[in-house]
């Protein structure tokens, strides 16, 4: 259902965490089953991005792991530098960069070793995520203090602008860090990457997403490349393509995919389409943008995302028109329709011809002729990811189609004997392999529990985190209550006048100081009890009635009275007693009782009442 109304896959996802955190979602809605939580997806659209949010986990820091990050400061940054030219371009792919602060980490790391100019001149740091809207909070680079507390003093005030509350990454290095969104399952991988960052990442996906995934990854890796992992991901069945520079700290460099010597040149294409398909996409690409035929592919979303010079030259294409809708390009009806032959050709898999189909550039140019061919490209185990597109200038060639067409009918059938090579070599290799299979499947197991104890422990970061944010709401809330409490206590104190709070049981909730003052209790011996229980000099016959018919609603909101009582010392005084109802909105919650002296205490008495008298 996600994957049909949302686009994104799961499939390749461990199959616990998927239960886990969808479970959770299931808990908070009240849903008991799955069916009943899909049903309340498709009524709630909103359930969507919490359910996102929950099986996209977010949890990431500056420096994170820090005896790993100093490795590779220490180890694999000065190897890069040093097997590249002093001013060569320096790619860094952060990939599962969450909020980003693994990418400026990146940026601090690669900043103070190469000086913060040659940083700017020679780095770019592409960061991806699959999370739209933590992608929006990386590109901001702005963090508060709870997320800073893991940097060095030293590094916090170089690298961050202060501002309110907040730090912000340095505007003129964040201009090299660039966030975009990827899905490591599907997308195109970033080429000629000279430094690979994916921690605690490939820990979510099952064994076989993990092995095409480090397929992309190691295509993705320029000579040197080096790739960074998190503490519970270790390679242990990829030492093919990754040799260990620290196996405990996780940092790997790519291995060298060659031939081995005494190959023949049929063995070597055949192996080349399979085993060693990474060099067959890299003269792939080459040829391509260097070919005479006008080319262009496609994405799953029918964006631009290639086109080589000579489908440049020939259609006026620009830089910026990659990753532009083809359906806004000129090119797409122009020299023929092409957006329905695209559908169609994605619909039904396989490959449309436009043969002899004329173009009249400009209104007094001849006309040319132009055979278009429309291919489904695809990737990892056969999955469609776009479509190809070429145009062959056939205008002085057009009686040489039929030959042309035959060549390609032997290319076809070389392909195929090509491709049956490969599966006679793939099911020789599976022979050879089943013996290492038993011997890998305790590592396998061993590395899958590592990886789902890491993966729990990120979740229990992560409900720590909003647990933390929780408490910061509840913490600010407690201050102002504290503060309104201390400015009442004080309107109390400055008063001066008796005053009694009661509830509708006439207990006391509030004994003010100037009560304290006047009959000797203190407030948390009178908070609580019953007005009759108390022992002070406070005539109540006359009280208790009045306070009945405020509580009934039969009296007016205030009432005053006149009365002598006996204060703490034991004379007696004249007291004005005014009672009122005490309202919590259209309720009636209770009343409050206020004594003030009416003459003064001729005895000497001069407690606070004496100044607030009316």
């Amino acid at each position: 259902m996600l994957k049909h109304t949302r686009g994104i896959d799961f499939s390749g996802y461990k199959r616990s965490t998927l239960r886990r955190r969808i479970g959770r979602r299931m808990a908070a809605t009240g849903a008991e089953t799955l069916a009943d939580y899909r049903d309340y997806l498709e009524v709630q659209a909103e359930e969507y991005g919490l359910l996102f949010d929950s099986l996209l986990i977010n949890v990431t820091a500056f420096f994170r792991d820090q005896p790993a990050w100093e490795t590779l400061r220490s180890e694999v940054v000065p190897q890069l530098l040093a097997e590249k030219p002093p001013t060569a371009p320096i790619r860094v792919w952060s990939a599962g960069c969450a909020t980003g602060e693994e990418a400026f980490t990146l940026a601090i790391v690669l900043a103070e070793e190469l000086g913060v100019e040659a940083f700017r001149e020679r780095v770019k740091i592409y960061a991806t995520d699959l999370d739209e809207r933590a992608l929006q909070t990386a590109r901001t680079g702005t963090y508060d203090d709870r997320r800073l507390e893991d940097l060095p003093a030293d590094l916090l005030e170089k690298f961050f602008e202060p501002g309110d509350g907040v730090r912000t990454f340095r505007r003129d290095l964040r201009r090299q860090v660039i966030f975009g969104r990827n899905d490591l399952t599907c997308d195109a991988p970033i080429s000629r990457v000279d430094l690979l960052v994916v921690r605690n990442t490939l820990m979510y996906f099952n064994a076989e997403m993990q092995a095409a995934i480090l397929r992309r990854l190691h295509f993705a890796l320029a000579e040197p490349g080096f790739i960074f992992l998190g503490k519970a991901e270790m390679l242990l069945n990829h030492g093919e393509w990754f040799d260990p520079i620290d196996l405990r700290k996780r940092l790997f460099r790519k291995v060298a995919r060659t031939l081995p010597p005494g190959r023949s040149r049929r063995t070597v294409i055949g192996q080349l389409s399979d085993d060693h398909g990474v060099l067959m996409g890299q003269l792939r690409t080459a040829a391509l943008a260097a070919g005479p035929v006008a080319q262009l592919a496609l994405n799953s979303e029918d964006n631009l995302v290639m086109a080589n010079s000579r489908a440049e030259t020939l259609f006026n294409l620009h830089p910026m028109d990659i990753g532009r809708p083809f359906q806004d390009l000129e090119v797409s009806y122009r020299p023929a329709e092409l957006r329905s032959v695209i559908e169609e050709v994605k619909s039904s898999l396989r490959p449309v011809e436009l043969d002899g189909v004329e173009w009249q550039r400009t209104a007094a140019g001849e006309i040319d002729v132009f055979d278009i061919s429309i291919i489904p490209l695809f990737g990892a185990s056969n999955v469609q990811i776009g479509v190809g597109i070429s145009f062959t200038d056939v205008t002085r060639y057009s009686r040489l189609r039929k030959e042309l067409e035959h060549a390609n009918q032997k290319l076809e059938h070389a392909y195929q004997e090509l491709q049956s090579l490969n599966e006679e070599l793939e099911t020789t290799n599976e022979e050879l392999q089943s013996t290492n299979e038993e011997l890998e499947t305790t590592n396998e197991e061993l590395q899958s529990t590592n990886e789902e104890l890491e993966t729990m422990n990120e979740e229990l970061q992560s409900t720590n985190d909003e647990l933390q944010e929780i408490n910061d709401v509840l913490r600010l809330r407690t201050g102002e209550l504290d503060s309104t409490n201390a400015f009442f206590a004080s309107v109390l104190q400055s008063l001066g006048n008796a005053v009694i709070v009661l509830d509708r049981e006439l207990r006391v909730n509030i004994w003010s100081p100037g009560a304290q003052e006047l009959w000797g209790v203190r407030q948390d011996e009178a908070q609580g009890r019953h007005l009759t229980d108390l022992d002070i000099g406070l005539p109540l016959q006359p009280i208790a009635p009045m306070a009945e018919k405020l509580l009934r609603g039969s009296a007016n909101a205030k009432s005053t009275l006149e009365l002598d009582a006996i204060n703490r010392r034991g004379r007696t005084i004249r007291l004005l007693v005014e009672l009122s109802s005490l309202h919590e909105g259209a309720d009636l919650s209770g009343i409050i009782l206020v004594a003030t002296y009416t003459e003064p205490d001729n005895a000497g008495d001069h407690g606070s009442p004496q100044n607030g008298r009316s």
